[in-house]
């Protein structure tokens, strides 16, 4: 297990801002070195510096904000909520593309995000998701930072993003995506971190039963289909993505459904649908969180 760097300060509740709409190319959907779908958003590169660093200020600490509630059943709990890449990506890709240590290899800061056919972006659906999500659990009293504090920057790389959760030390993280599979493929699935020496040993087994408390609340939450073109049974175990291999808290991947294919897009771009995935996100994350407590 690798040391964690120094807990940030405590992060308040970003406010929400407009998501920005910008013609991308998949990123969700394309291939690792193995030729296996990678949705990894890369995080940003660590405060040393790079393309896409964030500072705990750009990521919407500020005396404007409203603090989050004490009360709740989340109450005393760290959620960290990674959306996905970011919507000035298409527009840096010399900085997304510089190279970064995943924990098993080098790969790309960032990418740029799936797109659906009616040009609806995954950033915009993962920013949007990620806001409805941090009210969702703030509600119930959790503290949520965000990787990000809009959809209108670059970054940040995978490693960073990583080092937000380990430095909030949170008691879960999740990170929001969409897919961009074949046309012919549905459906959802949740992406685990599998055994690593030195890096996820630790977190391999609660990163597990989160993913399942997050499949569970989704599919019955959604009624969207489990992925029937990728995963077994909405789960998949990935030992190739720096945002899992980098973390030093429970971390999940959810890919909330493919853009590529139409009957998935339809219910991604709407936004009563993207409120109830929220919801349901929030509510698998507080399953998970309640039972620890329990324990």
């Amino acid at each position: 297990m690798r040391t964690n760097t120094a807990l940030l300060g405590r992060t308040l509740r970003l406010a929400p801002l407009v998501a920005a709409a910008v013609l991308t190319l998949p990123a969700c959907g394309a291939t690792s070195g193995d030729g296996t779908p990678d949705p990894s958003a890369a995080p940003a590169p660590s405060s040393s510096g790079g393309a896409g660093a964030a500072t705990a200020d750009q990521r919407g600490s500020g005396a404007d904000a409203e603090a989050t509630s004490a009360e709740g059943p989340l109450a005393g709990t760290t959620v960290v909520i990674d959306p996905g890449h970011n919507g000035g990506n298409a527009d840096a890709a010399g900085k997304i593309s510089e190279l970064v240590d995943a924990g098993h290899g080098h790969k790309a800061c960032d990418t740029v995000g799936a797109e659906s056919a009616d040009g609806y972006t995954e950033h915009a659906f993962n920013w949007d998701v990620s806001e409805r999500l941090r009210d969702s659990l703030e509600d119930e009293g959790a503290e949520v930072v965000l990787t990000r504090e809009d959809d209108k920057g670059v970054g940040p790389c995978i490693t960073e993003r990583a080092e937000i959760g380990n430095e909030a030390r949170a008691d879960a993280a999740i990170s929001i995506h969409a897919d961009g599979g074949p046309s012919s493929g549905r459906g959802f699935h949740v992406i685990r971190p599998g055994e690593l020496d030195g890096y996820t040993d630790d977190i391999a087994e609660p990163s597990h039963r989160l993913a399942l408390d997050v499949r569970a609340e989704f599919e019955e939450g959604t009624g969207q289909q489990r992925a029937d073109y990728i995963a077994e049974e909405g789960l998949d175990e990935r030992t190739d993505l720096g945002g899992l291999n980098l973390s030093d808290v429970p971390k999940v991947f959810l890919e909330a459904g493919n853009m590529s294919n139409r009957a998935d897009a339809a219910d991604l771009a709407d936004p009563e649908w993207r409120e109830t995935a929220a919801e349901s996100v929030a509510a698998g994350i507080s399953r998970f969180l309640q039972r620890g407590q329990k324990d």
